[in-house]
């Protein structure tokens, strides 16, 4: 209920939003999302791995955006877009990835290292990259078996839940 409470505070503030399905916009996220993928694994051979696991977790979140956009929901927020693919789609393992990838960005992003806080290393950040791969195959296979009739019932979901 939490969590409900929460996008509906988001909802009401623009953050995300029913729009037109798009192949399109669909298609972009999924380039966008093989192209961090790609990069994260450079990142990683560089021993960048900070970076790499920024590049890991954008793999998957634009991942999720393009399954958005397939069934036509419009999301500005991170956390938003992982519990409506939590509510929406039912996929709680792939939910709980996600969810563990966003919080190893931000620890890696946006903390320096420190005593308190725990560098990236090159066995957590290889672990990222392989989730991130696992994820982006599951989000292409979803995406693409996601038929015409689940799309309306998602639609309809939203809007049951967010009016």
């Amino acid at each position: 209920m939490k969590e409900i409470n929460f996008l509906k505070k988001l909802k009401r503030e623009g953050k995300f939003e029913l729009v037109e399905p798009s192949e399109e916009i669909k298609s972009s996220y999924l380039i966008k999302a093989e192209n961090c993928f790609k990069s994260a694994k450079i990142l990683f051979q560089n021993q960048l791995y900070e970076n790499s696991v920024s590049e890991a977790y954008y793999c998957m979140y634009s991942s999720l955006l393009a399954l958005l956009f397939k069934v036509g929901i419009k999301s500005e927020n991170h956390s938003a877009s992982v519990i409506l693919f939590k509510t929406l789609f039912n996929e709680s393992d792939l939910g709980k990835i996600i969810s563990w990838a966003k919080d190893e960005r931000i620890d890696k992003q946006y903390y320096i290292e420190t005593k308190q806080i725990i560098k990236a290393t090159k066995e957590s950040c290889n672990e990222m990259i392989l989730k991130a791969e696992t994820f982006l195959i599951k989000m292409k296979r979803l995406i693409s078996e996601l038929s015409n009739e689940e799309v309306a019932f998602i639609r309809e979901t939203f809007n049951k839940l967010f009016p």
